[in-house]
């Protein structure tokens, strides 16, 4: 019947009926519910951003061509995945749709773990993004001071390699940049 909505439907306005203080997402036909992310968390991705933005971004010191965007909400097939950084290729995406909602999966995206979400984070939402050919994935753990680097190959996650501490790193697919983990978990 056309009068009837979808599941998803029906979970996307109990989405948006959500306080500010949480962030709500439609995984496998299931919402989940997060609390906002502890300050940590914040900082890592804030100060990711922050490094990522200038050289990609707007093409200040580095090579540009990228689209980076805080906290994007995904609509992936029936999924409303919201990263906590993505990034596209300007070529995809050369301008950015007015909508809440982007379409079009990234060719990157980074998930900052937090106790209350590093099991999505690492198996429903990893799971999607490797569906949506989503080419780059990362995960940082502010709270053990690690970054995880995965490339999609043949429609599986590849770990390229894990990295701790203070080390400056080259990592794709911003290896143009020298990336100082260390400036991720500053206080």
């Amino acid at each position: 019947m056309s009068g009837e909505r979808s599941h998803r439907d029906v979970l996307y306005a109990e989405l948006e009926k959500l306080p500010s203080n949480v962030v709500g997402e439609i995984v496998g036909g299931e919402l989940y519910v997060s609390p906002r992310p502890a300050l940590p968390h914040t900082r890592a991705a804030s100060r990711l951003g922050g490094e990522l933005a200038g050289p990609f971004d707007r093409g200040r010191g580095g090579p540009g061509g990228w689209v980076i965007l805080d906290e994007p909400e995904l609509h992936l097939g029936e999924d409303v995945l919201v990263p906590d950084l993505a990034g596209w290729r300007r070529e995809r995406m050369p301008e950015i749709p007015p909508t809440v909602g982007l379409l079009l999966a990234p060719d990157w995206t980074c998930e900052v773990l937090s106790p209350s979400t590093a099991t999505l984070d690492r198996t429903r939402k990893m799971a999607v993004y490797a569906r949506e050919g989503v080419k780059h994935f990362w995960l940082v753990d502010p709270v053990l001071r690690t970054l995880e680097v995965y490339r999609l190959e043949s429609g599986r996650w590849s770990l390229l390699g894990t990295h701790a501490g203070t080390v400056t790193v080259h990592v794709e697919p911003f290896e143009a940049l020298a990336l100082e983990l260390g400036a991720l978990w500053e206080r």
